[in-house]
């Protein structure tokens, strides 16, 4: 009789039957893993996270509480999603800039960070090395190659910011309140921020 894993144990977890999940990796309660995806180890899956078919996550990648990964997407060493992240159909994580077949650059892979609530669109791709700030909006397509701010909407190849996006998800017009929620922001350093 094969040993239980931890996932195993927790009747809120739903793993397909044709993916495979390499030990040792940790998936939180409610997540759920679609067809053909397989997780490396030393992957750690928070709550309530949804992963499409066909993708591949690790090893030694994090993924926070209630991220949404669809279909077709490989997260290499080195991302990190913290909470709330949304990554549409498709899109493309680096993690070497100047990759060649015939040599082995390992030790040089890139970090990239992406933070709460990012929304990255369907076939865009995020180079290497960078910071995605909390709450940004990759429009699809898009060819991030830079650090983005809270709250930026980035667009196009490479990648500029074309206006601000609130929480919600809403397009913020001059006066930098969301259209949605009601809530108004403020420029800083780093993007926007709610003003309280």
């Amino acid at each position: 009789m094969s040993e239980q894993k931890p996932y195993d144990k927790n009747p809120s977890v739903f793993i397909h039957e044709s993916c495979y999940v390499d030990e040792p990796s940790t998936i939180g309660d409610n997540t759920k893993i679609w067809h053909f995806s397989h997780i490396l180890g030393n992957t750690d899956i928070g709550n309530d996270v949804t992963i499409g078919q066909n993708c591949v996550i690790g090893p030694h990648v994090k993924v926070g509480n209630n991220c949404k990964i669809q279909n077709n997407i490989s997260l290499y060493k080195g991302v990190t999603l913290e909470d709330g992240v949304f990554c549409g159909p498709s899109c493309v994580f680096t993690n070497v800039n100047n990759p060649r077949a015939e040599i082995s650059r390992k030790d040089e892979f890139r970090d990239t960070l992406v933070k709460r609530g990012t929304t990255i669109g369907a076939n865009a791709t995020i180079v290497c090395g960078y910071t995605l700030g909390a709450y940004c909006f990759i429009a699809a397509g898009a060819v991030v190659a830079q650090n983005v701010p809270d709250h930026a909407l980035m667009a196009g190849v490479p990648a500029k910011r074309i206006g601000w996006m609130s929480h919600a998800g809403a397009k913020l017009s001059d006066d930098l309140k969301c259209p949605i929620e009601g809530l108004e922001y403020e420029e800083t350093k780093n993007g926007l921020r709610e003003v309280k």
